[in-house]
């Protein structure tokens, strides 16, 4: 197996919102979702486009969300929302009684592999589904709140 490049946490819920912060003098904003997946991703040290590629595979087609009749099926088949929030401590590793980041990508390509997961996850949706796909925005700080229907959360590395 070879270097883990990306990390993703992944919780099914029946709504969520995402308060961003102002940017460039602006108000801040609440995404909001329904019914869908909420995807929180940290890009490693390696990470490149082939690894944004791998976790838009993994996110359009993994069994993790509910149909109605309690089957697992993936976000498409449900027509699911898919909320993307950025999560640099994914990438933490405790020394001592503090945690270090130093596994995490640089900033300008972690922004960059984010947009472009972004803007991949919403095509590929875009493709099969009606659901909608909302980000959050990298290296701020931001408040979310979110509704499951029980904790059905996984982590995934790639």
């Amino acid at each position: 197996m070879g270097d883990i490049t990306g990390r993703l946490v992944i919780q099914q819920c029946l709504n969520a919102s995402l308060k961003l912060p102002g940017i460039e003098g602006r108000e801040p904003e609440i995404v909001n979702i329904k019914r869908g997946m909420v995807v929180f991703i940290c890009f490693l040290d390696k990470a490149s486009e082939d690894t944004v590629e791998k976790l838009i595979k993994h996110i359009m087609s993994i069994r993790l969300s509910e149909d109605d009749s309690g089957h697992r099926v993936s976000i498409c088949d449900i027509q699911g929302d898919i909320l993307i929030i950025p999560q640099a401590t994914l990438g933490g590793k405790q020394k001592g009684k503090a945690m270090q980041y130093h596994m995490n990508v640089d900033k300008t390509l972690g922004e960059a592999l984010y947009h472009k997961l972004c803007q991949g996850t919403r095509t590929s949706i875009e493709k099969v589904s009606s659901g909608n796909v909302k980000c959050g925005v990298y290296g701020a700080r931001q408040i979310l709140n979110m509704e499951t229907n029980g904790p059905y959360t996984h982590i995934m590395e790639v």
